[in-house]
């Protein structure tokens, strides 16, 4: 059984139109009046929260790092593949790269499928 959506989508000048106007579909006063306890019980039984847990102990805020400009040939079906999604693809693959180099790092030297 499907969930009913309730998505609603406004582009940023009818957003910017809604503030001026005051209009909000917020109700910032119930928001307000909710108790740390109420929000922590209806965080705790929302499914897509269950078994999240944020260590913010180790959070670290890292600032995003220069780019490279890199030309590098690879092949057509790769790159179709990034493409098809649309815009942004070269971010996408950055970070197919970036998991991958992530991945390598936590293994062993030895056990690394990388050669260098």
């Amino acid at each position: 059984m499907r969930k009913k959506s309730n998505i609603a989508r406004y582009t940023a000048d009818e957003l910017a139109t809604m503030r001026k106007r005051g209009k909000s579909r917020t109700d910032w006063t119930k928001a307000a009046a909710i108790s740390r306890e109420e929000l922590e019980r209806s965080i705790a039984s929302d499914p897509d929260e269950a078994g999240m847990v944020i260590d913010w102990e180790s959070a670290t805020i890292e600032p995003p790092q220069a780019k490279a400009v890199l030309n590098m040939r690879v092949d057509r079906h790769v790159l179709d593949f990034f493409r098809r999604d649309g815009a942004r693809y070269q971010t996408r693959i950055n970070a197919v790269l970036r998991a991958y180099v992530q991945a390598q790092e936590k293994q062993p030297k030895k056990n690394r499928t990388a050669k260098r």
